[in-house]
């Protein structure tokens, strides 16, 4: 009889995704039932307010659309760019430049303002390239970049935006859950994000929510959207009006992101951000003994991923490998001009608790001292100890 390979438990602390609550295993295992099921539709309906609550919106139009955050990215760009618009997007990181490259793939005259990665967009230079650009669809920006643990300040990029009549897009995959992040109060128009990293459920839907601005443009089109799975117009007549027929729902993945969203909820956004921060500068205080600081300066570090700068000397591909080979644990590598100088690591939703951290820190003293790093031992889980301690 031909073997097949069983998957592994695994410490997930990567840039996802990441470990699960069993409450969100189990509700994954609850019946099918048809897509046009009343039942159903009222776990639609629960899950689409419980998404309004995470995002802190009131749109009407919320929902999740099937596929991981990618799909999000890129149902939002088809629906609100025409060939010819024009959008300016903000690049400082892996992310954001999958923005530009999907935005040209629709048609639209792209213009970038970079940032070193590793290093927050200047909202100066961004309305710069608004004004010189004259007609601006939208703005789009990427709140968490998860290749380089960089948090990006929105609402003063919200505000540069409508002054100049532009929607604002933002990619809000790594931070929905984890990040103090508002919808209405800062002003963005088109906002999605992904279910595996802080939302706290497997991959495999990406919620979005769109402003009745935002709405008004997409009605107003004048080509229909390139794509038909991604139509947003026909997911809204399924999700929020006619419940006519599109494609058929991720049935268990709703199931699994309801209770997350329920566990979310439960444990309240403000204590979840807090939690967040607390493990993120445990983790930092560990690092820092180790002879790693992050990428990012200070003050606009994301707590749901720290991009740590690997000591000069580390073979750090062998290192993650022998966090997964013997420790089990995954942590993230760099992209680009960061592809060997840094780790990604994770501690987003289910996976940011306090004992992953000195799990973490005790793994990565033993590999370091094996690959000639002079290290105390036990310096770094000290030192996280005392951030935990309050201290």
């Amino acid at each position: 009889m031909q073997q097949f390979t069983e998957p592994r438990e695994r410490l997930l602390l990567g840039p996802g995704p990441s470990n699960v609550s069993p409450r969100v295993i189990r509700a994954m295992t609850l019946p099918l039932m048809g897509y046009l099921d009343p039942t159903f539709l009222k776990v639609m309906d629960e899950m689409t307010e419980l998404l309004r609550q995470v995002f802190r919106t009131s749109n009407e139009f919320t929902l999740a659309v099937s596929g991981t955050g990618t799909s999000g990215m890129e149902a939002a760009l088809v629906n609100m760019l025409e060939p010819g618009d024009t959008a300016v997007v903000g690049t400082h990181g892996l992310f954001g430049q999958r923005i530009a490259d999907i935005a040209s793939r629709c048609g639209a005259n792209v213009i970038t303002v970079s940032a070193e990665w590793g290093k927050t967009l200047d909202p100066m230079e961004i309305e710069k390239a608004l004004k010189d650009a004259g007609q601006v669809k939208l703005l789009a920006v990427v709140h968490v970049e998860t290749s380089t643990g960089v948090v990006q300040p929105l609402a003063p990029l919200a505000e540069i935006a409508h002054n100049n009549n532009a929607l604002f897009l933002v990619d809000a995959v790594t931070s929905l859950g984890g990040v103090d992040l508002r919808v209405d109060e800062w002003g963005v128009d088109i906002c999605y994000s992904a279910t595996q990293k802080c939302v706290g459920s497997p991959p495999g839907l990406s919620p979005i929510t769109l402003s009745p601005r935002a709405v008004e443009v997409l009605r107003q089109r004048q080509t229909p959207v390139q794509s038909f799975y991604l139509d947003l117009l026909q997911l809204e007549r399924y999700w929020l009006t006619d419940r006519a027929y599109h494609h058929t729902a991720s049935m268990s993945m709703i199931y699994a992101l309801r209770e997350a969203l329920m566990i979310v909820m439960e444990e309240g956004l403000e204590a979840r951000y807090e939690r967040h921060q607390r493990n993120a500068d445990a983790l930092k205080a560990g690092l820092a003994t180790l002879g790693m600081q992050p990428l990012a300066a200070k003050g606009s570090q994301a707590n749901p991923l720290t991009a740590a700068l690997v000591p000069d000397g580390i073979d750090e591909a062998r290192v993650r490998r022998s966090l997964l080979g013997e420790y089990g644990i995954e942590i993230g590598g760099g992209f680009g001009p960061l592809a060997g100088k840094i780790w990604r690591i994770g501690l987003m939703g289910e996976s940011s608790q306090s004992s992953h951290v000195l799990t973490l820190l005790h793994a990565l003293e033993v590999l370091l001292a094996r690959e000639g790093l002079e290290i105390a031992s036990g310096s770094s889980i000290a030192a996280a100890h005392q951030v935990l301690a309050g201290g």
